[in-house]
């Protein structure tokens, strides 16, 4: 993986960049040394790459540059969880991408404008549609249904289908798409009981 990776990178440049940290301060190692109780010898093999660091050793070295422990040793950013990607244009639809290419199960939110041209589709796979705003107008086979916002459905895409808005305003879905064999399983919470009065 790509994380793994960066490690011994990270690791190797660590003794360089304590150098150069030392050096933009001004600071001997002699300083270095009554400041954090670490020999100079050690704090030589350390810049050198003679010697491994170890949090014993950069904690001091940490707390005497006044920096955080990451941005001493220049550790890579863990990386943001939110997915950026740009929305796209596709057969008429916006298509919001939700999920990186390499993912097994493909997720788009997609903003769906009025269509005059119903086509039906079919390709492997299966899909999960959930309807976020707006009405839904799905064929499917045989079947003709309207779905309101909230409403799922899922279906092998191996059957002839379309879906898209019901009337003269958009519909807004959110759209997952497996290999065939690959189905969606959604808990969904009991349904609260009411008691009659």
């Amino acid at each position: 993986m790509e994380h793994e990776q960066a490690i011994p990178d990270v690791l190797a440049e660590v003794g360089p960049r304590l150098k150069r940290l030392r050096q933009r301060r001004s600071i001997t190692l002699t300083a270095l040394a009554a400041k954090t109780g670490i020999s100079k010898s050690t704090l030589s093999r350390l810049e050198s790459g003679q010697r491994k660091p170890s949090l014993e050793l950069l904690l001091p070295l940490a707390d005497a540059y006044h920096i955080r422990l990451d941005e001493l040793v220049g550790a890579p950013e863990v990386g943001d969880p939110r997915i950026r990607f740009k929305p796209r244009l596709r057969n008429g639809r916006m298509v919001f991408p939700l999920t990186h290419q390499s993912s097994s199960l493909a997720v788009w939110k997609v903003v769906i404008p009025p269509e005059r041209e119903r086509q039906l589709r079919t390709h492997d796979g299966y899909e999960w549609l959930y309807v976020l705003s707006g009405q839904m107008r799905l064929i499917l086979g045989d079947h003709d249904i309207t779905m309101d916002p909230g409403e799922v459905a899922e279906f092998d895409t191996r059957l002839p289908h379309w879906f898209g808005p019901t009337g003269d305003q958009p519909v807004e879905i959110l759209s997952v798409h497996g290999s065939h064999g690959q189905r969606m399983h959604v808990r969904a919470a009991p349904a609260q009981q009411t008691d009659d009065v």
